[in-house]
């Protein structure tokens, strides 16, 4: 578990920051009694936190229960970390903290907490400012972020991700295990001497930082990006600057859920480094505009009124499977693709905007990346994201002698990746990506179509060279000219990600370009306030919403029996087979065949009662079919058809739910926390 608090510094580390209470000093009159359990810890100006269900804090003045409490004067600073030993280090100032006034732990700082009790209501666009009160019970318990005004209550519910059997090993490891993992990555994202390594590196690699500024203004000026955006370009050009990258194929209407939160784990990162390594952070999303996978983008999946999964698509253009997605010009078969989209999505007071949002991003004439960066300008440019097409013809020359490497040393790329799967799955993990032959090429050309290089030629070095734009990176080399073109120090991947970039170590090396972090991005279900409470009052595993039939819900049912029939049917079966053990014990004194008869007539019995189960809780679902309705909301909501709600759906699905707003409040709630997947209500 990854707890709020577990360390707390001021000049050294502390083995065990907190200490229960009640260990140390039973608690007086001056605490109350709900607290007498839960951990303690002084901050500044008699100011202590106290631990509630694990990690919900609160802080109050002296009392009998003081003594023995550590003092913390008001001008330090308290380290907090989790078990790994935290993100980046992080430390929270005291020194503005006043006696009695509740405090609580969020997006790693504290922060003032007012009207704890008071009564929150539930529409998202009541107020859009940051909140200021956020507290946490961790490990599968339910935690709540209630704005001051108290307008707002969302409710957060961490899910560990080894409880996941969708996700792999690797993933896992990476997240909890990083040691296991460590010869195959530059570093520990949870160190902060790991992110300090990175910044230095990726600011003392040469690169015409000025040229990349000026083309990424060139792009956004194109498209009419928000000016945050443009101005984040801007510090590009300074020599200390850094940039925080993830990317993703170009899918239509935004492509799914996991893109944007991709891009907005980018934009948290980013302020933080900026905060606490003192260097001008930006982020960078990478739009893989060369890609040729047409089924990959063309479609987006919503749901309705019901909870029912549509799936929106485009037809398959002329090229489509071969040509790059950047070459793939809108026709108007896009108008009615957004006509089903709108007879398709519930109804709300942010639809109208929407889809004219859409309409104006996506309309005939557009290429499919730029449609796609042009939506994404308009939802994360006013967070300073710099969206960026990667097919630019000016940004080729920059990394053309990337190209000629590759070219010179045919089969190298993909030999030290297949070297390192193999350690991988010696290791016990996957491998993602296998050396197709020994002097495979790891580029594409572009000619119309984008088509493998199967060998390297004198011809093909000149023309790297001379014609760099009709070069393409495959999936080995992409993050080499991503790092070589931006001052990277980490990269924001996708749990599958991890697997092909920890294959990649040696191949930064070959290149030589430094190798940024990588960090996992923020993992996401978004339910209504009545499916997670649902959760939390019955106590469902999020995880088993997941199979697509009734199992977790007939559990919960037979856990919700009548005691009484709960307790006669077990003493109905225990009954059964003790008496029918003594029968298959004696009968064979009699007749040796009797025996078998004997267990054959047990097996009956224990269908029949079996099968009597079934019927008690069929007819418990006809009796409670409130919670039948529940679980079946819940399920939907979580796991469209099966699939991850964050892959299942498109972005534009909550942004129709909540609005523009559903943006920022993200960026304010979600957690960066690597090892949970996290199911919130907003």
């Amino acid at each position: 578990m990854q707890r709020a608090v577990t360390d707390a510094a001021v000049g050294r580390k502390i083995e065990r920051a907190s200490q229960r209470l009640d260990e140390r000093h039973p608690a007086g009159n001056g605490h109350r009694s709900v607290f007498t359990e839960h951990d303690v810890e002084r901050l500044a100006h008699r100011v202590f936190l106290r631990e509630i269900g694990r990690a919900m804090f609160e802080a109050g003045g002296d009392g009998r229960g003081d003594v023995g409490m550590r003092e913390i004067r008001g001008d330090e600073r308290v380290q907090l970390r989790d078990e790994r030993g935290g993100l980046f280090g992080r430390e929270i100032e005291t020194k503005h903290l006043d006696r009695h006034e509740p405090i609580a732990i969020g997006a790693g700082r504290l922060v003032r907490t007012k009207h704890r009790t008071q009564r929150a209501r539930t529409n998202l666009m009541e107020n859009p400012e940051r909140p200021e009160c956020f507290g946490r019970k961790i490990e599968d318990r339910i935690f709540a972020v209630q704005w001051a005004n108290g307008n707002i209550n969302s409710l957060h519910i961490p899910v560990d991700l080894r409880r996941f059997p969708w996700v792999k090993q690797l993933a896992t490891d990476y997240a909890f295990q990083f040691s296991a993992l460590a010869p195959f990555f530059s570093g520990d994202p949870a160190s902060r001497a790991s992110w300090a390594s990175s910044i230095a590196n990726a600011q003392q690699h040469p690169r015409d930082r000025a040229e990349l500024s000026r083309i990424l203004l060139s792009q956004l000026e194109r498209r009419d990006a928000p000016q945050a955006a443009r101005d984040a370009a801007a510090r590009l050009s300074d020599p200390k600057s850094v940039a925080i990258v993830t990317g993703q194929q170009a899918g239509l209407f935004g492509g799914p859920l996991f893109t944007l939160y991709k891009a907005l784990t980018a934009v948290k990162l980013a302020a933080r480094v900026t905060e606490e390594h003192g260097v001008p952070a930006v982020a960078v999303f990478w739009v893989e505009s060369e890609d040729h996978d047409w089924d990959e983008v063309a479609s987006v999946s919503v749901v309705d009124a019901e909870q029912q999964r549509h799936a929106i698509a485009l037809p398959s253009p002329p090229g489509a499977g071969s040509t790059p997605i950047c070459r793939i010009t809108l026709g108007e078969e896009i108008n009615p693709a957004i006509a089903q989209l709108s007879t398709v999505l519930p109804p709300t007071d942010f639809t109208a905007e929407l889809i004219e949002d859409l309409k104006t991003a996506y309309r005939p004439g557009v290429t499919m990346s730029e449609a796609f960066a042009r939506l994404l300008d308009k939802h994360l440019g006013g967070l300073g994201v710099v969206v960026f097409e990667c097919f630019d013809r000016a940004s080729k020359p920059i990394v053309s002698g990337i190209f000629e490497h590759e070219l010179r040393h045919p089969g190298r790329t993909w030999a030290l990746a297949d070297a390192a799967g193999k350690r991988l799955q010696v290791a016990g993990y996957h491998a993602q990506v296998e050396a197709s032959s020994p002097s495979a090429v790891a580029l594409f050309r572009i000619n119309g179509a984008r088509t493998p290089i199967d060998a390297a030629t004198p011809d093909l070095v000149q023309q790297a060279r001379t014609r760099p734009e009709t070069f393409s990176p495959n999936v080995l080399v992409r993050p080499i000219v991503q790092d070589a073109l931006f001052p990277t120090v980490c990269y924001v991947s996708g749990p599958n990600e991890l697997a092909y970039l920890g294959q990649l170590h040696e191949v930064y090396a070959h290149f030589g370009v430094p190798m940024p972090l990588m960090f996992p991005r923020a993992s996401v279900t978004v339910l209504d306030s009545a499916g997670a409470r649902f959760l939390e009052k019955y106590a469902v595993p999020f995880e088993s919403l997941q199979p697509r039939d009734e199992s977790a819900l007939n559990r919960l049912l037979a856990a919700s029996l009548p005691e009484s029939v709960d307790r006669a049917m077990k003493d109905a079966d225990n009954t059964i087979k003790e008496k029918m053990a003594a029968i298959i014990a004696s009968v064979g004194s009699i007749d040796a065949t009797l025996e078998g008869a004997a267990k054959s007539t047990l097996g009956k019995l224990e269908h029949d009662l079996t099968a009597l189960g079934g019927k008690i809780i069929s007819a418990a679902k006809k009796r409670d079919d409130t919670l039948r309705r529940q679980f079946a909301r819940a399920q939907a909501q979580a796991f469209p058809d099966g699939i991850p709600q964050e892959r299942a759906l498109g972005t534009i699905a909550l942004l129709n739910r909540y609005g523009p707003a559903f943006v920022q409040r993200l960026v304010d709630e979600l957690p960066l926390d690597i090892g949970h997947h996290w199911v919130l209500t907003l």
